[in-house]
């Protein structure tokens, strides 16, 4: 989610800390976080544009596709919106764009793909097993499934949804244009029973669902829900009891999530709050690893300025996390740790935790502009791992979303310009002091 300025007391105090920064001339000056260490994207994807003229696409959430065989051919996946699913290859270049379904009716809403992620070793009816990418269908609710065949190279993905998928959240058709629908994903397979699930959070919602993903006799895919956990949305805090401020009848809504499926934990991103870990299959209690800046800071919705304004700050939030709290994504460092990295939005900023160590926060980094490729601000969606990827990332990838691709474009730089930026993994091992 593109976080519009929402705190507006807040804003002047970030200015005062924060410097500015261009990418390129043609580039307006940003806010970010300046004082944390920089790494440099090495290979960047193709500019979406979300007007008519770039197909309303946007990106949003990348994964990566590791080719077991050939990792030199392994590819990053990233969703556009009603642009679809794009597949790239490691050097950026776009290999396969797959459409988002067009809108059923007259003034109902198109196809809207949100985030994805990648489930391994799924069993099909031809005896063979195969990875599929799973992705939220933001616009029609629905959680779409692309099988990935590696002997396929130009065109790997083929989507074998089933027809008759049901709505992930919403009770009818029409509940689905009001587009509480599902928003951010994750999925594994249990080690202990072998059954494939995802995890869809609900957008404007707190909600998160548990999914069982079933392949029919057809080879098509299919899922059904298991559980619903709503997250709190009201917090005891030592001046009484806070909630974030949200546009009137949308609650605070969870977006990134990630599951270390060994462990059978889940984590997942509320974005006004902070991290949050529970049990994969949605049971226990939720536990509060970070919090965000604005956590426990009053704030009030001003129907006029369409805004939340904000009171005094507290000091009740964290220190590492500047709201919003985007992607998340889990990798195994070559010492053999965990690490989480977070998207804290809102300072252009990633911070990583070591899951082996009880989460504690271990450093932060962000994408700097380098000769060629500009940095990455805004962050949505964002994947790694340290698997070896051939001799384009020998030590593993980190790819993040660019809400804010330079140069800007359009004749005053008003066109939404996103992409991915594709960075080599040791280098956010070293500006985040991982091993």
């Amino acid at each position: 989610m593109h976080r519009r300025t929402r705190l507006a007391a807040g804003l002047a105090v970030l200015a005062t800390a924060l410097t500015a920064t261009t990418a390129t001339a043609s580039t307006p000056p940003l806010p970010g976080n300046h004082s944390v260490a920089p790494v440099y994207a090495k290979a960047e994807t193709p500019a979406l544009f979300d007007d008519d003229a770039g197909n309303n696409s946007n990106a949003d959430d990348p994964a990566i596709w590791y080719n077991s065989a050939r990792p030199g051919s392994s590819l990053v996946l990233g969703t556009a919106k009603e642009g679809g699913l794009d597949v790239y290859r490691l050097d950026g270049s776009l290999l396969q764009s797959l459409p988002a379904p067009s809108a059923p009716a007259a003034g109902s809403a198109p196809g809207r793909f949100n985030n994805v992620d990648v489930l391994t070793g799924v069993r099909f009816p031809d005896g063979r097993r195969s990875d599929v990418a799973v992705v939220t269908d933001r616009g029609r609710d629905r959680v779409r499934f692309y099988r990935i065949d590696a002997n396929r190279p130009a065109a790997p993905l083929t989507e074998v949804t089933d027809a008759a998928v049901p709505r992930a959240f919403s009770a009818t058709e029409a509940d689905v244009d009001d587009q509480y629908t599902a928003y951010g994903t994750a999925a594994w397979r249990d080690p202990r029973t072998g059954r494939s699930y995802l995890l869809a959070s609900r957008r404007h919602t707190a909600d998160v669902g548990l999914f069982e993903i079933r392949v029919t006799r057809t080879g098509t895919v299919t899922y059904q829900k298991v559980r619903t956990l709503t997250l709190p949305s009201t917090f005891r805090t030592p001046g009484g009891s806070w909630s974030p401020c949200e546009d009137p009848g949308n609650g605070p809504q969870i977006e990134g999530l990630t599951v270390d499926a060994a462990r059978g934990v889940a984590y997942l991103g509320q974005e006004d709050v902070g991290i949050w870990k529970i049990s994969a299959n949605l049971t226990g209690t939720p536990e509060l690893v970070d919090r965000t800046d604005q956590f426990g800071v009053p704030a009030v919705y001003d129907p006029v300025s369409d805004e939340c304004v904000a009171g005094a700050d507290p000091g009740y939030g964290g220190d590492h996390l500047v709201a919003d709290a985007e992607g998340l994504t889990l990798f195994r460092a070559p010492s053999g740790r965990q690490y989480l990295i977070a998207s804290s939005q809102g300072d252009y900023t990633y911070s990583v935790y070591d899951t082996s160590r009880g989460d504690r926060w271990t450093g932060a980094f962000r994408v700097a502009s380098g000769p060629s490729i500009d940095g990455s601000e805004e962050t949505d969606g964002i994947a790694a791992t340290g698997q070896a990827l051939g001799t384009a990332f020998p030590h593993g990838l980190f790819v993040a979303q660019d809400g804010y691709n330079a140069p800007a474009s359009g004749d005053d730089g008003d066109r939404t310009d996103t992409n991915y930026k594709l960075v080599d993994l040791s280098d956010v091992l070293r500006a985040a002091g991982v091993r």
